[in-house]
């Protein structure tokens, strides 16, 4: 089930799913605000979006509330989460899945918010959108994700990037499979559990924040995801931005230890990195390490 396109005119709501809202953000949220109105879009902020009431951001239930209330709301076309942080796992109980399913529309972000893009598509098989944050629109040194979000989720474009990124092989193959993952902190959170992702057939894309995962904690993620049969299922993994001491792929090839047969690849496009593209969770991609770009998307995640 794919989401229907941004058009001019169209009004974006804001979620703050994960951390609260600082001062600080706010000078950048402004930013973000004008540079979307400038673009020909509205905005408009959920009802706890700004709330702290906890001391770390507001509750569960108000943070859930909010995202059924963006997905109910007639007026809103789409919706960003305003930052990351932790926690975004704390509104699953409380979600409302089948008002979700029954008014899709595009949800966008990265960093805590993959808990929350991977559990929306499983639960519901509506494609979200791993990709800048609305503070990340302005808060990184270039147009980099904003131009990516414009071409993903306005022009409905299908190609993962711009031409001067670097694709590597890691291990060579082709393969196909549906997306899905993210930070991979959180994807190994939900690699078993009550909201475990189904990693069956999948491609495997994973990034990390080198400040709050050094090379050792990777490991620890990475070999647990093998331990609890992940790596058996999926079809291929994408890995993306780590600027850790060692790489992130050198670890990776160290967990697999020779053991799997699927294409790896990697490039510093998305995660932590001005550099965002727009990767469609749930949507159809291949893997093909012979091309310069080498993966590509297989169908539309915007109508």
């Amino acid at each position: 089930m794919i989401p229907q396109k941004l058009k001019k005119g169209d009004t974006i709501g804001l979620i703050s799913p994960s951390d609260a809202i600082t001062k600080d953000d706010l000078d950048i949220i402004n930013k973000s605000i004008y540079l979307m109105e400038s673009s020909g879009f509205k905005v408009k902020f959920a009802e706890h979006a700004l709330e702290n009431t906890l001391g770390y951001g507001a509750t569960a239930k108000q943070k859930a509330e909010d995202i059924n209330s963006m997905f109910q709301d007639n007026t809103v076309n789409a919706i960003f989460c305003i930052c990351g942080g932790f926690n975004s796992n704390s509104t699953f109980d409380y979600l409302d899945y089948d008002k979700i399913k029954y008014n899709p529309k595009i949800i966008c972000g990265f960093s805590d918010s993959t808990s929350l893009l991977n559990t929306i598509y499983s639960k519901t098989g509506l494609v979200t959108f791993h990709g800048p944050t609305f503070k990340a629109l302005t808060s990184w040194q270039t147009e980099y994700g904003y131009k990516e979000v414009i071409k993903r989720l306005a022009e409905g474009g299908l190609s993962l990037g711009t031409a001067d990124d670097e694709y590597i092989t890691i291990k060579e193959g082709t393969a196909k499979g549906i997306l899905v993952g993210g930070n991979l902190s959180l994807v190994n959170e939900m690699s078993s559990g009550k909201y475990q992702i189904d990693f069956t057939d999948k491609i495997l894309f994973i990034e990390e924040l080198f400040l709050e995962t050094p090379p050792a904690l990777a490991s620890n993620y990475l070999y647990n995801m093998k331990q609890n049969g992940v790596l058996d299922k999926i079809k291929g993994i994408w890995v993306g931005n780590y600027d850790g001491s060692v790489t992130l792929e050198k670890i990776l090839l160290d967990t697999l230890d020779g053991e799997y047969k699927f294409p790896i690849i990697k490039s510093n496009n998305f995660g932590h990195t001005d550099r965002k593209t727009v990767i469609p969770i749930g949507t159809m991609a291949k893997i093909n390490t012979g091309e310069k770009v080498k993966i590509e998307l297989l169908e539309n995640c915007v109508a």
